[in-house]
């Protein structure tokens, strides 16, 4: 393919925020696939990749003034500043987790409507094998199951394995991990990697196996729905009673609990009540992979902060432990990234056609013109994807 068209990553902005959206070896095959590639200076900093490994793999590295200016394409991790979406002008196409759902959609609307392009990765519908390598939200959460064991690990006062020493045994620490989707499932094997005692929960029977097959328990609960595109639908109030009535009782038998349900754009369901922590022993940890500024899993998480309860319960809001491994995240994400502009790319310029299902999941159109789309995540996501 001969193209010219130019792609910048941007450097991520938000506190704590250390991933990029592109590291040297996916530029490299960016390259010699025709594109010109930018990088703001610096971007890479935080996930350990200096601008002259960039040079080195064929990119220019630039301010930002300079990256607005000539970029066609920009490429961000998570929704850049306000002050930065101001100065993008029409046509100019923006890619990114941008927190496209629910209460998130409104800031992108005004950008639509100035002619921006916005496409948004975790619109991506997971139910289509061909979106798997694109698949921003799930290489994320993966990053996070894994990161949220080994928080979990740290903060927990004693070991995580069986131990047998001359001083004595002791027994593994007990783990549960609510959810058994991506982020789920990682946690699961994290732990069991650990040597952890690991029992899983999920609100759908189907995750039964898929917990198994990791050699964890599984918990199960009266509260059981049925899967609808790979998703548990929305719990009623009934049923959310009636769950929560139930975790909340044997969640005080375990060491550990990690969280990992998430609502894109809404507040997470609450699966761990302020009831539950009150009667959880002295030393247990609580890692609540949906905290976020909508609230959490966890009642009184707060997202970055570890709170220790009266109880002696430590309560941590993990909102966003990908950044906290930067390097292996950005990795995953920047593969995502190329495999996207694989996709909506042709002959050097960005070609969206809104009959491709990939296209017409990810592109933020004005609601008029938006056509309703089948594969879109449910509601209620089974964990923090």
């Amino acid at each position: 393919m001969t193209a010219t068209l130019t792609v910048a990553a941007l450097t991520e902005r938000g506190h704590g925020e250390r991933r990029v959206a592109l590291v040297p070896d996916t530029v490299t095959r960016l390259v010699a696939g025709g594109f010109e590639v930018l990088i703001e200076a610096g971007a890479g900093a935080g996930a350990f990749h200096p601008d002259d490994e960039y040079v080195a793999a064929g990119a220019k590295t630039d301010a930002l003034e300079s990256v607005l200016d000539a970029a066609d394409v920009l490429l961000a991790v998570c929704r850049p500043e306000p002050e930065i979406l101001a100065r993008l002008r029409p046509g100019q196409v923006l890619v990114g987790l941008l927190d496209a759902r629910g209460t998130g959609r409104a800031g992108l609307d005004e950008l639509v409507a100035r002619g921006v392009v916005v496409l948004s990765l975790d619109l991506l519908p997971r139910t289509l094998s061909r979106a798997q390598t694109m698949d921003a939200l799930s290489s994320q959460a993966s990053v996070a199951g894994y990161r949220a064991a080994i928080v979990a690990a740290e903060a927990f006062a004693r070991y995580f394995p069986m131990m047998i020493t001359a001083a004595g045994t002791a027994r593994p620490a007990k783990v549960l991990v609510l959810g058994a989707g991506v982020a789920g499932l990682q946690a699961i094997g994290t732990a069991r990697r650990l040597g952890a005692q690991v029992t899983g929960y999920d609100v759908r029977e189907a995750a039964r196996e898929e917990v198994t097959s990791l050699g964890a328990s599984f918990l199960a609960t009266t509260v059981n729905v049925a899967s609808e595109g790979g998703y548990a639908r929305a719990l009623t109030p009934d049923e959310q009673a009636a769950q929560q009535a139930e975790l909340s009782l044997k969640m005080r038998a375990f060491d550990i609990v990690i969280t990992t349900a998430q609502v894109p754009g809404a507040r997470p369901p609450v699966l761990v009540t302020a009831e539950t922590l009150a009667g959880m022993a002295p030393g247990s940890v609580v890692v609540d992979l949906g905290a976020s500024t909508l609230g959490g899993n966890v009642d009184g998480s707060v997202p970055g902060e570890r709170i220790v309860t009266a109880n002696g319960v430590t309560v941590i809001g993990a909102g966003n432990l990908p950044a906290q491994m930067p390097t292996g995240a950005s990795a995953a994400y920047a593969r995502n990234v190329a495999a996207l502009l694989t996709a909506v790319v042709k002959d050097g310029a960005v070609d969206l056609d809104p009959t491709d299902e990939v296209v017409d999941a990810v592109w933020v159109r004005p609601a008029a013109a938006e056509v309703a789309a089948t594969d879109a995540a449910p509601e209620t996501l089974p964990e923090g994807e």
